[in-house]
């Protein structure tokens, strides 16, 4: 089945697996191409009924509550990305020879000849802060730019809608990458690769596969950390283009083909003349926000994406400075008599979590939440030297506990045994307890949110909140 023209769409019998936010848009891209569309969905309650309301007001077919069969006559599978790879409709797709696309897969196939290039960015963690560096320095170097992909911006309107582009920063997940087959980026980087998602992916092996797909036919530059030579192995195996090369990126001084950091200074020893000897300054360390060690790392990765472009050095060092990142990602919260509160949210897996507690001295840490299968050992042995002490809330906290008992024994451990959201108020009240002037009291949970709260966003409210209370009554 062929691109993007209007008459390869024409009358063809299209599947699209899942309601939400990538099947919507997917179902109702490919009616307005003339396909004949039928959504299944597993779910049919309120919310999917409201949904397939609306759809079937177009005249796209619907089947809520079956998403196990597969429609007689189907021609192509188009999923939602979070659908596992071994649904029984896929496994009847693949038994009638049938392609399975995923909504990048489409975007992919639907640009035009003239189609703005994609610098795709994956990884276990960091991945939409990087995207959102990168398309801050595109921008500063005067280029039509947008943050896409997994980032919530559909990538099937960014290539169909009115907005031409000059290049588009592209944040890929495991699942979209999964089924994206064809994609071939200009560009592309994996940040790191920890276990993450192995439910869906069946094993570290097939999710580390599905991440280096991203550097499958890349032009000019894959790029991969020096720090993760998971990364590197992927460069490695990937089949690329005549002439791309493989970039690292590094905290240390930069070998050659390497962007680094130098005394304060970030470094390019990859895009410039003479690379042997010279080196081209970007940007200093305290130009990046927040200047923690991992942040600094994604600063890296989106220059080395923005200099593979062509975008001159002083466009990264603009582009960075103008860079905010979003809420509950390492955000400070306040200081409270001499001690700093900081939201990291977003830290919901053990990689994360590593990353946040190097970036202070001495911590006091408010963890715990559910744990996805996690395991604590690595996490807590790595991190011992920088905690004053650890508070603990949330349904899996007894893993984090019994890791702290095993590799930091002489760590003082509260363990909140709630669940409640009121807890987080509980949880920082007796982080300032134990604080003393010099402290980072650090939300880092290293674990989901949903055994107490809607998502990351709302348990990082609560834990700002309840550091307001304590400096109204401080």
């Amino acid at each position: 089945m062929g691109g993007g023209k209007v008459t390869d769409w024409q009358g063809k019998n299209v599947t699209v697996a899942g309601l939400g936010v990538s099947g919507i848009p997917a179902a109702k891209v490919l009616h307005g191409l003339g396909a004949k569309v039928t959504v299944v969905n597993d779910g049919d309650d309120a919310r999917a009924r409201a949904q397939a309301a609306e759809l079937e007001a177009l005249g796209i077919a619907v089947r809520l509550g079956d998403g196990a069969t597969l429609p007689e006559g189907t021609e192509l599978v188009v999923t939602a990305p979070g659908w596992k790879p071994d649904k029984p409709l896929f496994a009847a797709a693949r038994e009638a020879g049938l392609e399975i696309w995923g909504d990048v897969e489409l975007a992919w196939r639907l640009r035009g000849p003239d189609a703005a290039p994609w610098l795709a960015v994956t990884g276990t963690n960091g991945k939409t802060t990087t995207v959102q560096m990168l398309a801050s320095i595109l921008k500063a170097a005067g280029l039509r730019t947008a943050a896409v992909g997994n980032i919530g911006v559909s990538l099937l309107d960014a290539v169909l809608g009115e907005e031409q582009y000059d290049v588009l920063a592209v944040e890929l997940s495991s699942y979209q990458l999964h089924w994206a087959p064809s994609l071939r980026a200009h560009s592309a980087a994996v940040l790191n690769l920890a276990p993450d998602h192995l439910d869906w992916h069946g094993s570290m092996e097939a999710y580390a596969a599905d991440k280096g797909r991203i550097y499958e036919g890349n032009r000019v530059a894959c790029v991969y950390n020096v720090a993760d030579k998971a990364t590197e192995d992927l460069v490695r195996e990937a089949d690329v283009e005549e002439g791309c090369r493989a970039i690292g990126f590094t905290l240390g001084a930069p070998a050659l083909s390497q962007l680094g950091v130098v005394d304060g200074i970030l470094v390019d020893r990859a895009f410039v003349e003479n690379r042997q000897k010279n080196a081209q300054e970007l940007a200093e360390v305290s130009d990046v926000n927040p200047p923690a060690p991992h942040n600094i790392a994604n600063a890296l990765a989106a220059a080395a994406l923005a200099r593979a472009f062509g975008v001159p050095p002083a466009a990264v060092r603009d582009g960075l400075r103008a860079f905010t990142p979003d809420a509950h990602r390492i955000a400070h919260v306040a200081d409270v008599d001499g001690v700093a509160y900081v939201d990291d949210s977003k830290a919901t897996n053990t990689h994360a979590a590593q990353a946040s507690l190097a970036a202070y001295e001495s911590i006091v840490w408010i963890a715990g939440g559910l744990a996805k299968g996690a395991v604590f050992e690595e996490l807590v042995a790595k991190s011992a030297g920088r905690l004053r002490a650890a508070v603990l809330i949330g349904a899996d906290r007894g893993l984090i506990r019994e890791a702290l008992a095993r590799h930091a024994p002489e760590v003082p451990v509260v363990d909140l045994d709630r669940t409640d959201t009121g807890a987080m108020l509980a949880a920082v009240q007796e982080a300032r307890r134990l604080a003393v002037a010099g402290d980072t009291v650090l939300l880092a949970p290293a674990c989901a949110s949903m055994d107490m709260f809607a998502n990351y966003n709302q348990r990082g409210d609560a834990f700002a909140e309840a550091v307001r209370e304590l400096g109204a009554g401080a």
